[in-house]
């Protein structure tokens, strides 16, 4: 089980970060690619209330599992991690629920890898807005952030879905899940909604 070591932060021009990007030595790993998430989890949301996480992801054609435990949050994000190459994306969604998982969230974007070598600068293009994670040493990620103009106090340590329930309540978005379908078609149940409410207390008058 390896260490994962990260923190996000909010990306305002993505143009301006990959200049710094080359400047800081990183070259393009993988170009923009396509990423699509499945968290998975027991009855009662056993492994949410222990703060672990079991995904399935598929990253353009490649699938991943990935099983993520409880960790430590200070500066950085600090995780224990498993992960392993599947196959078949559709076989092994089969096998986790005949063990008894079932989707429980699901999130979507595309993603950029970037490296230096010695750690990973990847940049997510997410239905919510566009975000960066460095991932490395805890020593390393601070000194590329310093790089990248990324104060500390710019430092997100909280997961896609946390942010995702968080947007839901700035917005009062009605989208079911952190997809691109989803968000518009939450959008639109939304305007929907306020419009009808318009149209009924124009009637009522």
């Amino acid at each position: 089980m390896s260490s994962e070591i990260e923190v996000k932060f909010r990306v305002g021009d993505l143009r301006r970060l990959r200049r710094k990007l080359r400047a800081a030595g990183f070259r393009l790993k993988t170009r923009r690619t396509h990423e699509i998430n499945t968290l998975y989890d027991l009855p009662g949301g056993v492994l949410r209330k222990h703060r672990e996480l079991l995904r399935l992801r598929q990253y353009g054609s490649e699938w991943r599992l990935t099983f993520k435990s409880k960790g430590k949050i200070g500066r950085h994000s600090t995780r224990d991690e498993l992960e392993t190459g599947v196959s078949g994306g559709k076989l092994m969604d089969a096998i986790l629920r005949a063990l008894g998982y079932s989707p429980s969230f699901r999130y979507e974007k595309f993603r950029q890898e970037w490296t230096d070598s010695k750690g990973e600068v990847v940049v997510d293009e997410t239905p919510i807005g566009m975000f960066c994670e460095i991932e490395g040493s805890s020593r390393w990620i601070d000194s590329t952030a310093k790089k990248l103009g990324v104060n500390h106090a710019d430092y997100i340590t909280k997961n896609y879905a946390t942010l995702f329930a968080e947007w839901k309540r700035e917005t009062r978005s009605r989208a079911p899940e952190m997809t691109f379908q989803g968000v518009k078609k939450g959008h639109n149940e939304r305007r929907f909604a306020a419009t009808g409410k318009a149209t009924i207390t124009r009637h009522s008058r």
